[in-house]
């Protein structure tokens, strides 16, 4: 499981562990919104990630605050992008501009845009977050859980996951 504020690298690392693990990747923005950032019915888009979390493996990657436990209790890992405001801003700003074609993390209809909702949400993530995920750590002790607060403790993940130290990870 992986999630943390917008612009943090998110999708980017989804991207590279579902090249290395192979196991198959889903962004929840993709299942969130509808065409021109239309929210679905959150029912179904619910129902969505139960389906995914019940899969034999998977990478989820995305906030979703409301349904955060769901996944949080059938990851095996969880990762918590946790990157200051400033480089989140400044990376969404970038990718504004240079988008990787690569990375397909949006719905069909929806433009990579910056938005005044977006900044808000990014600037208050923590906010969001903090008192749940705190219960959620205390909840599920036995789940591994790693904060990526900047590009070195990236950087160690990777190799640890190169080095197979985290291994037979089927839920991320």
């Amino acid at each position: 499981m992986i999630f943390g504020r917008p612009g943090s690298g998110k999708s980017t690392f989804a991207m590279y562990l579902q090249k290395t693990l192979k196991i198959p990747l889903h962004h929840l923005d993709k299942y969130f919104f509808r065409d021109n950032w239309v929210e679905r019915n959150y029912d179904e888009f619910l129902e969505k990630q139960k389906s995914l979390v019940r899969g034999d493996s998977w990478i989820v990657d995305g906030n979703s605050i409301k349904s955060l436990e769901m996944r949080y209790s059938e990851a095996d890992l969880i990762l918590y992008f946790n990157y200051p405001r400033w480089i989140c801003y400044f990376r969404a700003l970038k990718r504004f501009f240079y988008k990787d074609k690569c990375i397909e993390d949006l719905s069909e209809g929806c433009e990579n845009s910056i938005r005044f909702p977006l900044l808000k949400y990014m600037w208050n993530f923590e906010q969001r977050v903090e008192f749940q995920l705190e219960k959620l750590k205390q909840k599920y002790p036995e789940k591994l859980f790693m904060e990526i607060r900047d590009d070195v403790s990236l950087h160690k993940i990777k190799k640890e996951i190169q080095d197979e130290k985290i291994h037979n990870k089927s839920e991320i």
